[in-house]
């Protein structure tokens, strides 16, 4: 049986399904996995020789996977900002005036 995580075309059914999971979420949560996936699939299908590498072993691809992944999530959270919510606080009281 051929080892499914070195394909590409399943690291690129995961970024679609994760990016798919994104949008039902109201948070960037799986964003940077699903680009750490989709990057995965693209250097598995473009990669040449580090392809290769990467594709050798189950640790070298899910450690791969895993920093591609935290840099594309620490990217969007430093450019997408923090999600802070929809409460507002008061430091007044309106009845002291």
């Amino acid at each position: 049986m051929m080892d499914l995580w070195a394909e590409w075309w399943v690291w690129g059914a995961a970024a679609i399904v994760l990016a798919i999971g994104e949008v039902i979420l109201p948070s960037f949560v799986l964003l940077g996995f699903g680009i750490g996936a989709g990057a995965m699939a693209a250097l598995l299908l473009f990669g040449g020789g580090v392809a290769d590498f990467v594709a050798g072993s189950i640790p070298v691809t899910i450690l791969s996977y895993a920093i591609v992944s935290l840099v594309a999530w620490l990217l969007l959270r430093r450019f997408l900002g923090v999600y802070r919510g929809q409460v507002r606080t008061f430091d007044h009281d309106i009845n002291d005036d």
